[in-house]
């Protein structure tokens, strides 16, 4: 296993290097030759061979050697505990360094990779720079009819445009959901998504840098007409300026005013990636976008799995309305789909839009309910607030059967909380929903396997005292059976700030309301056909992508491309080489991702028709809803080890250095300010043994 990571960390650090030698004389002299030589002259591959093989082929390595990393990481005992290895420098590391400014919450870790990726650019600008200027003379620019500052602007302009290429080459890894790398090396998606807002600020602000100097550059040159230029044998600046257009309407829907005000707008002006990155690839050719498509590349394989899950509509079993409108759903899903906490589920219910799919955190724990997957759904938005009211009505008791399609799980691909002796989860109003994932887990371990258990103290702040009906989810409806005492250590410190005192006996108990539905035939279980459970599948699909990609481009080249262009890369129409690639890549995915996702789902015709033989008694005896108090000697338990503050907000910085252990893991999840001001406690050295886990809840 170990092996693997090694392979796959030289092999990636080998393309790093070339994205450093690139502006430098001895790759443009000596390794550029050698590579065009080597990959540039066959016939079946022609000009592009050389970044097909140098640039395309190693990302897409690594990305298999990660799906075989995470397989045999997997088979490892998921709650392999040492507690000493992460200590020391690596703790350190993971502090958190920045509290407030334009990036978040931001560890020491990520300031020495950004710092190293801006470094990146900067050498790779300044080193194209001074090599081409020291070409530029008042001679040399005068023999192309320019000015010595117009010939230096145009070549400053096109510098310009190959760093963003450099950004570019990673916009996309952040957001492929299911891809290996991320998982590889410790991240997720969602903690991601923090590094895709930085590359895509970075990509927008570079090229339309490019833009902005090439516009200067043709008014000066009196060529403005330029700008409306479509060459098929070279440079398209047309398709430039179409791409560049759609990355600004995409950026500008990104500030945080727009998009969670009209998150609609933001939402469906994203899907311009499309645009942006078709007309990017007519801009440069599709030889030279290989230096930057890999990550594309990925991210569309990801996709078509991920459109591929959401087409089944999922057997939804239960919906829980809490009096602080919020609402559990719980799905069924097959015992072999395993997540760990703190994972997220995309939903997408037609019936109240049939594009949008939105993120909620699991609350159920695959250890502890093998057969059932829960989310909370907080009423904030539009899309939450129609849900809400559509099951909470007084018409909600005629809903037989809701449907409803997802994405996921995504998640960790393994969590350390258990090297921790104590752990401390801060959460404000339904940032709690991660943290009920997490303390189910420790309940399953607690009863199935003999390790030392953390001690968890939970401290939560509401508004109202209405909302302390969340505290009811941290159980699940079924499933223990014992006193909670006896299997994990927990306190509950619960805050309710905006209210001084209980609320009177009839408003305080408010209860659940819990509506089962039927459901139809034709839905399915939540299943883990692909992705984090099935690791070398997704390795089989990258692969033999890209595989059969290379024999199908091969023979078109060789027998249709070649006979007319022989490899002069100036004849053969760019756009219509360019289309042909789309279209094969196209192909390629769709047919290795089908028949992947169908090879997979033949395994659960067997269990997918027993469990519809039991549904019409299944359904008959649940097919009611209820109003009801849940009573169980662990409820019982988890009431006695609340304690409820009303008229005031938590002193964080108190309650933890009251926390004892050698270690104390520290999460939270709540409003801007809680997450800043637990960060800035964790890193203040105030107390040693506080470790804030850098985990993102907020997309």
């Amino acid at each position: 296993m170990e092996m693997t990571k090694f392979f796959m960390m030289v092999v990636f650090l080998g393309t790093i290097m070339l994205w450093i030698m690139m502006p430098t004389l001895t790759y443009k002299n000596k390794w550029q030759p050698y590579m065009r030589l080597k990959f540039g002259a066959s016939t079946y591959f022609g000009a592009t061979g050389t970044t097909l093989f140098m640039y395309m082929s190693p990302m897409i390595l690594v990305a298999c050697l990660g799906c075989v990393y995470l397989h045999f990481k997997k088979r490892k005992s998921p709650h392999h505990i040492d507690r000493e290895t992460k200590r020391g420098v690596w703790s350190a590391l993971r502090k958190p360094m920045l509290v407030k400014g334009p990036l978040g919450i931001v560890s020491l870790t990520e300031i020495m990779f950004l710092a190293m990726f801006v470094a990146l650019l900067l050498w790779s600008f300044i080193t194209y720079l001074r090599n081409k200027f020291a070409t530029i003379t008042p001679h040399s620019a005068a023999a192309e009819g320019q000015s010595l500052w117009q010939a230096k602007l145009e070549s400053a302009a096109l510098r310009i445009g190959v760093i963003g290429n450099i950004c570019l080459a990673f916009l996309f890894l952040p957001v492929a959901r299911g891809s290996s790398l991320l998982p590889a090396v410790g991240l997720t998606s969602e903690s991601s998504i923090k590094y895709h807002i930085w590359l895509g600020h970075m990509v927008i602000a570079i090229f339309t840098a490019h833009g902005l100097c090439y516009i200067i550059y043709w008014v000066s040159m009196h060529e403005i007409s330029q700008m409306l230029m479509w060459d098929t044998k070279d440079i398209s600046n047309l398709a430039g300026e179409i791409s560049l257009v759609a990355g600004l309407v995409m950026w500008a829907t990104t500030y945080p005013a727009i998009r969670r005000r009209f998150f609609e707008v933001f939402f469906y002006t994203h899907y311009l990636y499309i645009v942006f990155m078709l007309f990017f690839l007519f801009h440069v050719g599709i030889s030279y976008s290989f230096i930057s498509f890999p990550g594309f590349y990925i991210f569309l394989v990801d996709r078509f799995l991920r459109f591929l899950q959401s087409r089944d509509n999922i057997r939804l079993l239960s919906a829980r309305i809490l009096p602080s409108d919020t609402i559990e759903l719980t799905f069924s899903k097959t015992p072999r789909l395993v997540y760990s906490p703190t994972s997220i589920l995309f939903v997408n219910i037609p019936s109240i839009s049939k594009l949008q799919w939105h993120p909620f955190t699991i609350t159920s724990s695959s250890n502890l309910e093998a057969e059932k997957l829960s989310v909370v759904i907080k009423s904030e938005g539009k899309w939450s607030t129609k849900l809400y009211q559509m099951l909470s009505s007084s018409s909600s008791d005629k809903i037989e059967r809701l449907a409803v399609s997802v994405e996921g799980p995504y998640g960790p691909a393994s969590t350390d909380f258990f090297r921790h002796e104590a752990l401390v989860m801060v959460s404000g109003g339904s940032g709690i929903t991660p943290f009920i994932s997490v303390i189910r887990d420790v309940i399953a371990t607690s009863q199935t396997q003999k390790c030392k258990i953390p001690k968890i103290t939970l401290i939560c702040a509401f508004k109202n005292s209405s909302e302390i009906s969340m505290l009811d989810l941290v159980l699940p409806l079924s499933g223990l059976h014992t006193d909670l005492s006896s299997d994990i250590n927990i306190k509950i410190e619960a805050f309710i700030t905006r209210e001084k005192e209980a609320r009177s006996s009839d408003a305080a108990t408010e209860q659940i309301k819990t509506l089962w539905f039927k459901p139809s035939l034709s839905d399915q279980p939540i299943s883990s056909i692909l992705g984090p459970n099935s690791w070398l599948w997704l390795c089989g699909i990258l692969s033999s992508s890209f595989l059969i990609f290379m024999i199908i481009i091969g023979l078109i080249t060789r027998y249709y491309i070649y006979p007319i262009d022989h490899n002069t890369y100036k004849i053969y129409s760019w756009t219509s080489e360019t289309i042909i690639y789309i279209l094969v890549i196209s192909v390629s995915i769709m047919a290795t991702s089908s028949a992947a996702m169908f090879l997979n789902k033949n395994k659960y015709v067997e269990n997918k028709q027993v469990q519809n033989v039991d549904i019409p008694s299944s359904t008959t005896s649940c097919g009611y809803n209820s109003m009801r108090e849940i009573e169980s000697s662990p409820q019982e338990s988890l009431v006695q080890s609340t304690t409820l503050h009303y008229g005031e907000r938590p002193n964080l910085t108190k309650l933890l250095l009251e926390v004892e252990g050698s270690s104390v893991g520290v999460l939270v999840c709540g409003p801007k300010k809680m997450r800043q001001q637990v960060a800035k406690i964790c890193s203040s050295g105030l107390a040693k043994n506080l470790h804030f886990e850098s985990i993102s809840f907020s997309w």
